[in-house]
C-alpha cells in the first residue's frame, strides 16, 4: 500500500486536497470517482516510517532479515486470533515478542500507529521490507471486506508453500554444489602443490615435453607466481557483473537467459507459473480489482523479464482486452494455463481455475527438482573425466615416454 496526495474538484466546483493509501495511482482515481470527485493530480508521497529511537539503535547491517517461517507463525497466530474475535491491537501485542528482531521492532511500531487511528494495511505499508506488497494488500482487502482472519489464512497458506518450494530447491541444488565446490579445491590443490613437484622430477630429465604437459606445469606457474592478476579478475568480473545486473536491461537479459538456460530453465518457468497462478488466484478470491492483481502479481513473481510481460498485460487490459486474449499474445504461458483463464473467464471461476493450475505446476515442479540430481549427474561426471583426461595425458604421457627411452 503506498500513500497518494490528490488534487480533485468536486460535484460543486470547488477544490479538493488530501491523500489517500491505495495500491496505485489508479485505485486512488477510482475512489475520487466514487466519493464524486474528479481527480486533477495524483501524485505518490513519501512514506516517512515512524521509529523509536530504541528501535533505530536496534536495527542495524548485521540484524537478519525476516525469516518466511516468522511470517508464517505470525500469519497463522492472527488467523486464530481474529476469527477468535481478539481486538487487532491485542493480538499484535500478543505476538510482538518473537525471537525476529526485525519482525518485533516492525509490530511494535505498528501497535503505535493502530493506537494513533491508521488501519492495519497502512500500518503494514510502512515496513515494506518485512511485509511484501502482496501481504500488504491482500490485509487492506481483509478490512474492507470484513474478512481479516481469512486474509491472513490465505497469506499464511500462499507463504507456506513457497517455503516448500525454496525448500525442495535447496535440497536438490545441494548435491551439485558440493561437487562444484570439491572440483575448485582440487583444481587449486592440483596446481599449487601436485603439479610443481611432477614439473622439477620432469626438468631433472632435461627432455622434450609434451603439448598437455607444457600447458599444465605453465597453468600451474601462472597461477603460483600470478594468482593476484587471477584473483583481480575476478572481482572485476563480479563487480562489473554485478553493475550491469542493478541496471533495468541488465536484469532483463538475465532473467530471460535463467528461462533458457537448460536443464533448470524449464523447472525455474514452471515454479514462476506457479507462483503466477497462486498469487492471481489469491488476488482476484480475495477481491482485488483486476488491473491491480497484475501490478502485484508482476512483483510477487520475481522475474524482471515476466515482470514487463504482465505489466503489459495490465496496460491492454486497461484499453479494454480481455484477460484471454492478452494473456495469449503475452508468449508467457503454456496452453494449459491458457485453457485454464479461457474457461475461468467464461465461466466467472478464474480464481478457482488458477488453483488447480497452481497445484499441477508445483507437483510439476516438485518433481523436476528431484529428478534435477539424476539431470546434473551425467554433466558432472563429464567434467570430472575431462580433469582426469588431461591430469592424465599432461603427467602420466612424459613418463611412459621416459620409461620407453629407458628400454
Amino acid at each position: 500500500m503506498q500513500s497518494f496526495a490528490y488534487r480533485g474538484k468536486s460535484a460543486k466546483g470547488s477544490i479538493i486536497t488530501g491523500t489517500l493509501d491505495a495500491v496505485d495511482a489508479g485505485s486512488v482515481a477510482r475512489t475520487l470517482n466514487e466519493r464524486s470527485i474528479t481527480p486533477i493530480e495524483i501524485n505518490q508521497t513519501e512514506q516517512a516510517v515512524v521509529k523509536s529511537s530504541k528501535n533505530s539503535v536496534a536495527i542495524n547491517v548485521f540484524t537478519p532479515k525476516v525469516k518466511i517461517e516468522d511470517l508464517i507463525i505470525f500469519c497463522r497466530q492472527m488467523y486464530s486470533l481474529t476469527k477468535a474475535g481478539v481486538p487487532i491491537i491485542r493480538a499484535i501485542s500478543g505476538l510482538s515478542e518473537t525471537k525476529s528482531i526485525r519482525l518485533r521492532i516492525a509490530l511494535k511500531d505498528i501497535i503505535e500507529q493502530l493506537e494513533k487511528g491508521r488501519n492495519l494495511s497502512s500500518a503494514l505499508s510502512q515496513h515494506q521490507r518485512v511485509f511484501s506488497q502482496l501481504f500488504i494488500s491482500i490485509i487492506h482487502v481483509g478490512e474492507n471486506t470484513g474478512q481479516l482472519d481469512i486474509a491472513f489464512k490465505q497469506l499464511a497458506e500462499y507463504l507456506e508453500r513457497e517455503r516448500e518450494t525454496r525448500k525442495q530447491i535447496k535440497a536438490a541444488t545441494r548435491y551439485p554444489t558440493f561437487v562444484v565446490i570439491a572440483l575448485v579445491a582440487a583444481l587449486v590443490i592440483l596446481n599449487v602443490f601436485v603439479i610443481p613437484i611432477f614439473a622439477d622430477m620432469f626438468e631433472s630429465f632435461d627432455s622434450e615435453l609434451p603439448l598437455m604437459t607444457r600447458i599444465l606445469i605453465g597453468t600451474s606457474n601462472f597461477f603460483i607466481n600470478q594468482w593476484y592478476v587471477i584473483l583481480g579478475v575476478i572481482l572485476l568480473l563480479i563487480v562489473i557483473t554485478k553493475k550491469y545486473l542493478d541496471t533495468q536491461r541488465g536484469r532483463l537479459t538475465w532473467d530471460h537467459l535463467k528461462l533458457k538456460a537448460p536443464v533448470v530453465g524449464e523447472i525455474l518457468e514452471r515454479s514462476i507459473l506457479s507462483r503466477f497462478s497462486r498469487s492471481f488466484s489469491l488476488m482476484l478470491r480475495a477481491g482485488v480489482p483486476l488491473t491491480s492483481a497484475l501490478s502485484l502479481v508482476a512483483e510477487a513473481v520475481d522475474n524482471a523479464y515476466m515482470n514487463r510481460a504482465i505489466i503489459e498485460m495490465r496496460r491492454r487490459i486497461e484499453k479494454g482486452e480481455d484477460l484471454a486474449r492478452v494473456s495469449k499474445s503475452s508468449g508467457l504461458f503454456t496452453p494449459l494455463v491458457l485453457q485454464m483463464i479461457s474457461v475461468g473467464e467464461e465461466t466467472g471461476r478464474v480464481d478457482e481455475l488458477l488453483t488447480e493450475v497452481a497445484a499441477f505446476y508445483e507437483q510439476e515442479v516438485e518433481y523436476d527438482i528431484k529428478s534435477l540430481t539424476s539431470k546434473i549427474e551425467p554433466v558432472l561426471i563429464t567434467v570430472v573425466a575431462a580433469m582426469v583426461l588431461v591430469l592424465a595425458l599432461g603427467i602420466f604421457t612424459p613418463m611412459w615416454d621416459m620409461m620407453g627411452a629407458i628400454r
